[in-house]
């Protein structure tokens, strides 16, 4: 672990390779585990302000449970996460053409209906971030779900900061990232 500004940083996002092989897990992260996407306080405003937006993109089990449950549900712990179709699937997944798992919000963003892209834990995705009072964790989270991606990022050779930097940046700026790539240099 290293400190960057106000994060606590497992080198693991620098020292394991990861890519997203959709062809080979169709998505299985959006439609599978036991919780919906964290959200933070001001996500799930948005989600509720860009929902009519977002609703046409989104299959009818979809808009049946976040029309039953809200666009979040707030769990026993008090966090906001997003809500799930029979308790598996998220309630924003949509499927392609080849029954892969995709985002009907980010859907929406890519046809120009809103102009915010998906719940950051999703783009970060396979990192995950838990703040803390004083400071927020920044982890690797190894799925076994993923293992196609890592091959790939193995393959590939892309690290798994790289991967989500643009969803790193979202999420801690653009001088944070620099930081860390200079921390990355020294592994």
């Amino acid at each position: 672990m290293f400190q960057l500004g106000k994060t606590i940083v497992s080198e693991d996002i620098i020292e394991k390779d990861f890519v997203c092989n959709l062809s080979a897990c169709k998505g299985a992260c959006c439609i599978d585990g036991d919780a919906g996407a964290p959200l933070d306080e001001e996500e799930v405003k948005i989600l509720k302000d860009i929902y009519p937006k977002v609703k046409p993109f989104l299959r009818k089990e979809g808009i049946e449970a976040i029309e039953k449950q809200g666009t979040h549900i707030t769990t026993e712990f008090g966090d906001f996460e997003t809500p799930l179709i029979n308790n598996a699937d998220c309630a924003y997944v949509i499927f392609d053409e080849k029954r892969t798992a995709l985002c009907g919000i980010e859907e929406a963003y890519n046809q120009g209906e809103i102009s915010w892209k998906k719940p950051v834990s999703c783009h970060l995705y396979p990192i995950r971030v838990k703040a803390y009072s004083e400071f927020s964790a920044v982890n690797y989270d190894k799925w076994e779900i993923c293992d196609d991606a890592c091959s790939l990022g193995a393959e590939l050779q892309v690290p798994v900061y790289k991967f989500v930097k643009e969803a790193l940046v979202r999420k801690f700026g653009e001088d944070w990232y620099t930081e860390l790539e200079k921390v990355a240099k020294t592994f």
